[in-house]
């Protein structure tokens, strides 16, 4: 459902002309932890866009309060007398300090110079065309530091002391957008807004995607991480897909970026890329904050409408330990989303919004007022490292499921809520306890047989934003495929000698990378025989050819195509040699046939022959000869 935008600003929310109904994700006023008067009717809210499409199409995780607990009314500016002091928050939902005061924010404090220097992007579908004079007005409103509109770019972006604004299309242009959506410009206008409640001081970067399927979404989020941005945040998800997993890797995978997603706003159940093992998934809660001085009083429980689960596609990435899910668990952190307890926005007016939508910008601020999102660390790791940083939210549900934690609030991890809300940012800055990142598997293991010996070498695997760096290796042999059994631990180099190989056998080879936190996958097998050093070629003749000489032997063990040809005109005494490479067999005791063509006609010669591998070079063999050449 697209819920209109008013023409002017100033005016109210959507009226019941839009045809909204009560949210199923848990906008009621019962356990909201709201005031309301007697005369106020229940809360309502309608998503803002259709939920209605295929997988790989997205659908933006916002909704918007219809009820007239908040339609025509405005939060109070800052300094004033707040209006309607019954009702929750500042007039019936939360303001820039309500939220800083629930999550500890070091921005609180209006001379904190948190965030600066940081890029905070926002990926959403299609154009708000009234985004930047929403945002200026909101800002204004609540006497946040200015954030002029660019109206330059050079990429990357270099972050200033304080807020710009840049609003770009995937192709990181100025200027050319896509066609408006009403629905997603409110999404548009929730985003940035978020960002800048909770990180006044961040620059922001608004990427549209050209419509709301993944690739186009995707390439987006390439389109941030190019322009400098080391978070990006996505309030949008679609059903999962079986493809997903490639544009995971392609789109949602980049190495010292904070990638972000909400995890969704019906309930139990599980959306992509929310569910990439690369990404920070968000939760939703239901939220009572008490005041906004700056303190946090506050009691959360899980929202029924954020989204959690297990992924019927993605792994579980390493610093996942939850037991009742074998792949990748939705959500990791959390923090407001219920409607009931929502969150002002401007956009043409003055609107509350729920859904996990306003969640993911907060959790994407935090990352950024942490200030050490940097290359080659996985921040999507860290709150598992530091999980006492969190507000562990303990109650709540957004649905049935046979494994309770899943869609339950519980002590510890949940998946409405993951392993809680902010309390302040250390639990987003990697410093107090980053969790080590099992290594991918090494690449490019390549065999060298030799004598009683098999020489193995590869290639270290890269850090990536799922794995570490390895440590040491584990070496595996085995006498049949996929049979092998660790022979080597410990091993601090990338090459290895296998020693206790006998000449003759056929093994089969296999590497694993390891560190602190686990060893990595197999990597790719390979099969070696070691050989000895070639066994002296055999019953050597020698005939006129046509022309030259036709030579021939008897392979001896350990042979492989290439020999040495011995020649001279006298016994014993060769005055040329060359080496050659031949079609002849290697099994010992074939016949191998040569024809020496660099002869002199009627010249007579003598020859002896060594066979060479790549242990070494064979004994020579007989005499044969003198043969005259034709």
């Amino acid at each position: 459902m697209v819920v209109p935008k008013p023409g002017t600003h100033g005016s109210g929310g959507p009226t019941s002309s839009t045809g909204t109904t009560s949210s199923s994700g848990g906008a009621s006023s019962s356990g909201s932890g709201t005031s309301s008067s007697s005369t106020d009717v229940p809360d309502s809210a309608a998503a803002v866009c259709s939920a209605s499409l295929p997988p790989g199409y997205a659908h933006c995780n916002a909704h918007v309060r219809t009820d007239s607990n908040v339609r025509g009314h405005a939060p109070a500016q800052p300094g004033t007398v707040r209006a309607r002091p019954d009702v929750l928050g500042n007039s019936g939902a939360y303001d820039p300090s309500y939220l800083q005061s629930a999550y500890n924010d070091p921005a609180y404090n209006p001379s904190s110079t948190a965030g600066a220097g940081q890029i905070v992007a926002i990926v959403d579908a299609y154009d708000d065309p009234t985004v930047g004079s929403d945002l200026a007005y909101f800002r204004t409103y609540f006497n946040l530091p200015p954030c002029p509109a660019a109206n330059s770019l050079t990429a990357p972006i270099s972050a200033g002391p304080g807020c710009t604004f840049y609003k770009v299309n995937q192709s990181g242009q100025l200027g050319s957008y896509p066609p408006a959506d009403s629905g997603w410009a409110q999404e548009i206008s929730l985003d940035v807004d978020m960002v800048s409640a909770m990180c006044p001081n961040c620059t922001i970067v608004l990427v549209e995607a050209n419509d709301n399927s993944m690739a186009n979404l995707g390439q987006s989020v390439n389109e941030a991480v190019t322009l400098g941005a080391r978070v990006v945040s996505n309030s949008y998800g679609s059903s999962e897909y079986t493809s997903e997993n490639a544009d995971s890797n392609a789109y949602f995978t980049h190495s010292g970026v904070a990638v972000v997603a909400s995890s969704g706003d019906n309930g139990y159940g599980v959306e992509f890329p929310a569910a990439s093992p690369s990404v920070t998934a968000v939760g939703g809660t239901t939220l009572t904050q008490n005041g906004n001085t700056g303190t946090r009083s506050a009691s959360e429980s899980a929202w029924s409408g954020a989204g959690s689960g297990c992924s019927a596609v993605e792994t579980k990435p390493a610093w996942q330990h939850d037991s009742g899910c074998a792949r990748r668990t939705v959500a990791d952190v959390s923090a407001v989303a219920n409607p009931s307890t929502g969150v002002w926005v401007y956009d043409q007016g003055w609107y509350v919004f729920g859904g996990t939508s306003v969640a993911s910008p907060i959790i994407g601020s935090m990352f950024a007022l942490g200030g050490t999102v940097t290359s080659g660390t996985a921040p999507q790791s860290w709150p598992y490292g530091n999980s006492g940083a969190l507000n562990d939210v303990t109650s709540g549900s957004n649905g049935s499921c046979s494994v309770s934690y899943l869609c339950h609030g519980v002590t510890g991890y949940d998946g409405p809520t993951g392993l809680g809300t902010p309390k302040g940012i250390s639990a987003f800055t990697g410093v107090a306890g980053p969790v080590t990142l099992a290594p991918a598997p090494p690449t490019g293991l390549t065999p060298a047989p030799g004598n009683n010996k098999v020489g193995l070498t590869w290639s270290a695997p890269a850090p990536s934003a799922t794995n570490g760096p390895a440590s040491s290796y584990v070496v595996l042999r085995g006498s049949a495929p996929g049979r092998e059994t660790t022979i080597a631990t410990g091993v601090t180099t990338t090459s290895y000698t296998d020693t206790r190989a006998s000449d003759g056998s056929t093994y089969y080879y296999a590497v694993e990378a390891a560190n602190s936190a686990g060893t990595s996958g197999f990597s790719t097998e390979v099969k070696a025989s070691p050989v000895g050093t070639p066994g002296s070629p055999s019953s050597l003749t020698a005939a006129a050819g046509s022309p030259g000489v036709a030579l021939s032997w008897k392979v001896g063990k350990y042979a492989t195509t290439t020999y040495i040809i011995y020649r001279g005109t006298k016994s014993g005494t060769y005055s040329s040699v060359s080496t050659v490479t031949t079609n002849c067999r290697t099994s010992a005791g074939s016949t191998c046939i040569f024809a020496d063509t660099t002869t002199t006609a009627g010249t007579g010669y003598y020859y002896r022959v060594a066979a060479v591998n790549s242990v070494g070079k064979s004994s020579q063999s007989n005499q044969a000869g003198p043969v005259k050449a034709n």
